[in-house]
């Protein structure tokens, strides 16, 4: 294997130019190689260029790529030291290493990080910490206007918005199994006065109490919670990256509470639900659907009983045959308490990135000692079957932000006109009237009033991937009308403000 070879003549090279080198290991695949090792020296990405050209002088015709360097820790132990880890490819052409690098370009400019910074929509900050994004106003909108949006499509199905604290007391976690499974993502939270809580790392065991809070009845069934919220799991420190994977995530999700005998229906709802939001946003193609499983060979991993897990594994089978949806049963893929659906969707640069599930669970419901009564008036435990859509927020704007380039739909953006004078002293009076028309028509604009010239102002504009920018000048002040260029044309169309403010208003509704 290409990957595999190439391996090696890095480990040549780092032998040849470095010393005292330390815990090596060797990993390749067909898509990357990985070489692990430690040395004294500071080594960092301004090395690449100079270790290429070492491996070029081992082997004529070599085209390789070194792509980026990590800290890991040795044999993926936490508890060991971490050491250095370069990552590579290897390519039989150099017509392939050219495409390659123009695929690395196309890369850097979908980069949600960059696309963040750029459209200050979220930043980070060494005070606060790794891992906890801190969202701008203008990145907050975006947030806030998608919580809107599948909070309004989530009730068309029948959920109901609930909210829970961020803290609970660890036999919370005890009693659904988190606690022992995944102990070490756990932040426990103690004070002076003897406070110990855990920061919630998954939603479900609270929406568990809020069902436990009253009798249910078979008529009530079912019952289906909402919520986005905050959630907080302890990832490995060299594991945070950007929005992708963080220490503070705000997840939706929801639960359904249902007799056996709706469960399949509640699956289907939910996996309908899953497909209308995903094609409303444009991102329902290049998808497919794991039907995840238990691990057969170490079922110890889970809880509940085999004969739950034949159960809810046929019924997911049922379903996906049902809905057409062609699920590939993926082994050791599921979650503690049951077998789930994950919709797998390839981003602009191919890479796979899973974000709504479906997910059955006997179990949770069992050990929280939840029920309902039938009509022979006796106790029976509910299934609950778990729900993301958006799933984590931070991992959504990731998809979205590197599919779009940043160039949001116009219900989306945070500024969705952005209005410039031609002359302040001459327009600002007019400008100053449209910007308070459209901000009582709802419309989120910006009045660049500042004393930069009007080109700057229009190029700054682009910059930030305005939908609308209005140009005013003396046709527009005298006739009552407004000239607006739409991002990527430089056409420029002059209509009433009315019908402008129509236009507008008609392009959000239909999304």
């Amino acid at each position: 294997m290409i990957n595999d070879i190439y391996a090696k003549l890095l480990q040549q090279v780092i032998h040849n130019n470095y010393d005292n080198i330390k815990f090596e290991n060797i990993n390749a695949n067909e898509k990357e190689f990985h070489y692990e090792f430690k040395i004294e020296e500071k080594i960092s990405e301004n090395d690449f260029e100079k270790l290429e050209k070492e491996i070029r002088k081992l082997k004529k015709s070599a085209f390789v790529k070194l792509i980026r360097i990590s800290g890991v820790y040795l044999d993926g132990n936490s508890n060991n030291e971490m050491i250095t880890r370069i990552s590579g490819k290897g390519f039989n052409t150099k017509d392939e290493l050219e495409e390659y690098n123009n695929f690395l370009e196309e890369a850097k400019e979908r980069d949600h990080r960059k696309i963040g910074q750029d459209l200050d929509l979220f930043c980070f900050s060494d005070y606060v910490g790794p891992g906890l994004p801190l969202y701008t106003p203008r990145g907050t909108i975006i947030k806030d206007e998608l919580q809107k949006e599948i909070e309004k499509t989530c009730r068309k199905y029948g959920f109901e918005k609930v909210s829970c604290p961020s803290l609970a007391d660890i036999s919370l976690f005890e009693t659904s199994g988190h606690a022992s499974k995944f102990n070490d993502e756990l932040f426990r939270v103690s004070s002076p006065k003897g406070h110990q809580f855990v920061l919630k790392p998954v939603q479900c065991p609270h929406h568990t109490q809020i069902y436990a809070s009253k009798i249910r009845s078979y008529k009530d069934l079912p019952i289906r919670y909402m919520e986005s919220d905050k959630q907080y799991r302890a990832e490995l420190q060299g594991a945070v990256s950007g929005l992708s994977r963080v220490y503070a995530i705000t997840v939706e999700d929801g639960h359904s509470f249902c007799r056996i005998d709706q469960v399949k229906d509640e699956v289907k709802n939910m996996c309908n639900l899953i497909k209308e939001f995903y094609t409303k946003m444009n991102l329902w193609n290049n998808n497919w659907v794991s039907l995840s499983v238990r691990d057969y060979k170490h079922q110890e991993k889970y809880i509940g009983n085999k004969e739950d897990w034949d159960l809810c594994e046929k019924m997911l089978q049922e379903v996906s045959d049902e809905l057409g949806l062609n699920a590939k049963k993926c082994e050791g893929e599921a979650a503690l308490y049951g077998p789930k659906l994950d919709f797998m969707f390839e981003d602009a640069l191919g890479r796979e990135i899973q974000i709504p599930t479906v997910q059955l669970d006997f179990s949770t419901p069992k050990r929280f000692g939840l029920f309902y009564i039938n009509e022979n008036g006796e106790k029976v435990p509910p299934v609950m079957v778990h729900r993301a859509v958006l799933g984590s927020y931070e991992r959504f704007l990731v998809l979205l932000l590197e599919q779009t380039k940043g160039v949001l739909p116009l219900w989306l953006s945070p500024v969705q006109v952005n209005i410039i004078p031609v002359n302040m002293k001459y327009h600002d009076e007019y400008c100053k009237k449209l910007k308070e028309k459209l901000l009582d028509e709802d419309i989120r604009i910006n009045y660049n009033d500042s004393e930069e010239s009007m080109n700057k102002k229009i190029r700054q504009s682009n910059i930030m991937k305005n939908p609308y920018t209005i140009i005013i000048g003396d046709k527009e002040r005298d006739n009552n009308l407004i000239s607006y260029r739409k991002y990527g044309s430089n056409e420029t169309i002059s209509i009433s403000l009315d019908e402008f403010i129509n236009q507008i208003k008609e392009e959000i509704k239909k999304r």
